[in-house]
């Protein structure tokens, strides 16, 4: 904040609290200079937003620490929150020679993130995607086994290799829901089944329509 722009500042918290306004001159102006100090890096909307917010549930008179110390917590969260992945895709205007170039747009895009002007860069929209899915709907399966372990060992676990299988092609995967037919109710992980003689159940080979429709309602609700 501009150390004019204080007074300013000052004045519009006393509105609600005028203890916090000093009387004398000289005082005024040593109040003015040592709070320019302490606000130097605090933006003036985000100083007033402050007050606003401490005399919403207190009646305390405010203190310019406490103003830099919550615009401290939002810079922590945001730069937290911010990869510091440049892209220079995003400067066509700059040569990828010019490395001084490349620093000051680096920068210029962290001051942006840190004054609210851009969002961040948040990890979760670099890794997010068809691969990331794939990924997750993979570890629902439970124990994790290398590709190439998978795939020598998928004669003898068919049920499994197929469920990989369609998480692997984007397909649905209707084993990891339970199946809504009254005569099957298998539960999650378990093949379909239907009523045979002598009160035995029959596995299939596919699993009803039905489950295979809720699992494509669940992966589309993910």
């Amino acid at each position: 904040m501009e150390a004019e722009r204080i007074p300013e500042l000052i004045a519009q918290i006393a509105l609600a609290d005028p203890r916090v306004r000093r009387e004398d001159k000289i005082e005024r102006r040593a109040q003015a200079l040592m709070w320019a100090g302490i606000l130097a890096e605090v933006p003036y909307d985000f100083a007033v937003h402050a007050a606003h917010q401490h005399y919403a549930t207190s009646t305390w008179p405010i203190l310019p620490a406490e103003i830099a110390t919550r615009w401290q917590a939002v810079v922590r969260d945001r730069m937290n929150r911010h990869t510091g992945t440049f892209e220079p895709t995003a400067h066509p205007e700059l040569d990828p020679d010019d490395i001084t170039g490349y620093q000051a747009a680096l920068r210029a895009e962290r001051h942006a993130v840190v004054m609210g002007e851009q969002p961040p860069n948040e990890l979760k929209a670099i890794t997010a995607g068809p691969a990331a899915d794939v990924e997750r709907r993979m570890a629902e399966l439970g124990t994790y086994l290398p590709p190439h372990v998978r795939d020598a060992l998928k004669t003898y676990r068919p049920v499994a290799a197929e469920r990989e299988q369609n998480i692997r092609a984007g397909l649905p995967d209707p084993l990891a829901v339970a199946c809504p037919v009254d005569t099957c109710r298998a539960r999650p992980g378990r093949p379909c089944t239907r009523p045979s003689r002598g009160h035995t159940a029959r596995r299939l080979a596919q699993p009803h329509p039905s489950r295979t429709d809720r699992a494509t309602a669940k992966e589309t609700a993910a």
